[in-house]
């Protein structure tokens, strides 16, 4: 138990990533004894293994690490999240990603977001929403592979339905500097724009802008990108500029076509 709470006391928060060599050298512990007793934690489901280190898992974050991560991540986010929502007259979101799907931690956008189909502390399929494939993009294929089975599920007709489509879709992803979209692939008549915020040790979470299932989403990701820098600088070190080729904002009274979801068009 001694070695045990030596090696845990190491995961200091979720985000926290270290390789076998790292742990061994921090708690004095033998190598070998080190990787063993680190994957009887695995199997336990204390911590999961990565590529790059292993880092908590679902049993450890349900006692209550998870939380104050979370609890940070939205002290962080809300005013951006307001301010977005306000500045693009869209319902803002912030999530997290838990294996193979999202967890909603927030959610802005006044009366308007009563009627999206998404709830904060709900859970949606990640490869199917704007928020999880902004994730996904960052994690290794390996890990992909390890979330996913060859068939997935599918929530509507645009959803991605197999592991070769959605590898191809994330690299679409990386060679748009991170930005996602989906159209209709989670919730019928409703696009969105995410964008995952990114520590030394990969995505901690996204936030995702909400528009009509028609409307060029795209177009507001400026603001996004801007939502997710002023994140980053307030969760780690200030960031370098962005550099992406995203496209100019639209007057806001110019951003959505009529009709379209309900929600979308007070």
């Amino acid at each position: 138990m001694e070695r045990v709470t030596l090696i845990m006391d190491l995961f200091e928060c979720p985000q926290t990533r270290l390789p076998l060599e790292t742990v061994s050298r921090r708690t004095g512990l033998p190598r070998s004894t080190t990787h063993r007793i680190l994957d009887q934690l695995v199997r336990l489901d204390w911590l999961r293994h990565t590529p790059s280190g292993y880092l908590l898992g679902p049993r450890a974050l349900g006692l209550g690490g998870r939380e104050i991560g979370h609890s940070t991540l939205r002290a962080a986010a809300a005013p951006h999240l307001l301010e977005l929502s306000v500045r693009t007259r869209m319902v803002v979101h912030l999530a997290v990603l838990d294996g193979p799907e999202i967890y909603y931690l927030d959610k802005a956008g006044g009366r308007a977001a009563v009627d999206i189909p998404s709830r904060v502390g709900g859970r949606a399929v990640a490869h199917c929403t704007g928020l999880g494939k902004a994730m996904l993009a960052w994690l290794s294929p390996e890990e992909i592979d390890t979330r996913y089975a060859q068939v997935m599920e599918r929530r509507t007709p645009q959803s991605i339905g197999h592991l070769d489509a959605l590898h191809r879709e994330l690299g679409a992803v990386r060679r748009r500097n991170g930005l996602a979209v989906d159209r209709g692939e989670c919730f019928p008549d409703i696009a969105c724009v995410g964008l995952a915020i990114r520590g030394p040790d990969g995505p901690v979470a996204a936030i995702s802008a909400v528009g009509e299932g028609g409307s060029a989403v795209e177009r507001i990701a400026p603001l996004v990108v801007n939502a997710v820098r002023a994140i980053s600088d307030e969760l780690f070190e200030p960031t370098e500029p962005y550099r992406g080729e995203a496209p100019e904002p639209v007057p806001v009274t110019a951003r959505l076509r009529p009709g379209g979801h309900p929600a979308l068009r007070r």
